[in-house]
């Protein structure tokens, strides 16, 4: 292959310095990492330029991939916070007009957060950003390697989901 990128010269430079590198180990990691901090700048990006803060976001989107209602308690665990916490994303996101409560259908003494249709665009605008830049990243690739990429990367995750020791 001729094209070489950035991560074929980063390897170069290391191989006289550490000579048991594998390239074929370094070279992928390498390149991972470089994607995902080309996809975390684009989204950093898009959501200064959109007014988002990233918390904002990240409870935008897991109230969408709720079908746009939960309960606090399943947005906490979504995040990976404290369910008390939630109680100040959304207040902020209810200030913004991105979401509301409504009393819950499974609990009539709980409520639920659900999104308006100003929150869901404002997700679904940055979510477009986002998507373009994968699609124009992996467009790269034809349709069958991007299967058999998200084939190997399935191995690779079901490695590191596994505990170790």
């Amino acid at each position: 292959m001729s094209d070489r990128d950035r991560i074929d010269r980063h390897v170069e430079r290391w191989l006289p310095v550490l000579p048991d590198l594998d390239p074929d180990v370094e070279g992928p990691v390498t390149r991972m990492s470089f994607l995902t901090r080309q996809l975390r700048a684009v989204k950093e990006r898009a959501l200064a330029d959109l007014d988002l803060q990233a918390h904002e976001f990240g409870t935008l989107h897991a109230l969408a991939g709720r079908r746009g209602r939960a309960a606090p308690s399943a947005l906490a665990a979504d995040l990976g916070m404290a369910p008390a916490s939630i109680t100040a994303r959304v207040d902020a996101l209810l200030r913004r007009g991105f979401v509301h409560r409504i009393p819950s259908s499974a609990d009539r003494r709980r409520v639920d957060v659900e999104l308006t249709d100003a929150g869901r665009a404002a997700w679904l605008r940055a979510m477009d950003v986002v998507g373009d830049e994968e699609r124009r990243l992996l467009g790269a690739l034809d349709p069958d390697e991007r299967r058999l990429l998200s084939d190997l990367l399935r191995r690779i995750v079901l490695v590191a989901e596994r505990p170790t020791g």
